[in-house]
């Protein structure tokens, strides 16, 4: 059985890469799929002042759990069993770190993700986790 690390973040081109993994397994195949929404750490003071850990730890799984809904609709429309998981971290190392104690064959994401900057090049986060990954790495457009 394959196993498959999806990073999403709620962006078109997350949703696209689910849309790919989704065609590849095809229901032929028995596949472990895991999705995966990372969030930046909150390191500023001024948000630390009035949050704690607690409060910014909710915050980051809200977020995240809301980032993956799309996806999750999709494999749950598919009809493909997945685990979805948030963590907190840099983005790209968090990714590789996953996909390694998951044990994964593979990683499918998007080219580019959330935001304006992110669209302005090939995804700096998909360029750090090609260079990075020590397994196969399948970037959707």
């Amino acid at each position: 059985m394959l196993t498959f690390l999806i990073p999403v973040d709620g962006s078109e081109y997350a949703e696209r890469a689910v849309k790919h993994a989704i065609r590849l397994i095809g229901g032929t195949q028995p596949a472990e799929i895991h999705l995966l929404n990372v969030r930046y750490p909150v390191d500023a003071w001024e948000v630390k002042r009035f949050l704690t850990e607690e409060e910014i730890d909710k915050m980051h799984l809200d977020k995240g759990t809301a980032h993956l809904q799309s996806a999750r609709a999709l494999l749950d429309a598919g009809g493909l069993i997945y685990s979805a998981h948030v963590e907190t971290g840099p983005i790209a190392e968090t990714i590789i770190e996953r996909a390694t104690d998951l044990g994964c064959d593979a990683i499918i994401m998007g080219t580019h993700g959330r935001g304006m900057l992110s669209n302005l090049l090939m995804g700096s986060i998909a360029i750090k986790v090609i260079a990075l990954a020590q397994i196969p790495v399948t970037l959707v457009k």
